[in-house]
């Protein structure tokens, strides 16, 4: 499922025009965006939590040439999945 049928079925089964949906979609992506970028963990009950892994810096190895390569710290959002989505998918 991408965003457009989220927003689609959103609209269905609330009854709602397409622009409603769309625009409740997007405040939640972004108000998940914008808590990730503070460093908030986010929980949804019986879905999952999202939240940010930092990693530091490190020389990797260019494969082709064999090069020392100096990687970056970056910080990569991380999502788990909670009990109830486990128990549901494996039905």
């Amino acid at each position: 499922m991408n965003k457009s049928e989220l927003i689609k079925t959103l609209a269905d089964e609330a009854n709602i025009p397409l622009d409603d949906a769309a625009l409740v979609v997007n405040i939640f992506f972004n108000s998940t965006k914008n808590a990730l970028l503070a460093g908030e963990r986010i929980e949804i009950r019986g879905f999952g939590s999202f939240k940010i892994k930092e990693y530091e810096g490190y020389t990797g190895r260019n494969p082709k040439t064999g090069d020392s390569v100096a990687v970056a710290a970056k910080r990569l959002p991380f999502f788990r999945a909670g009990k109830e989505l486990k128990e549901f998918i494996n039905r």
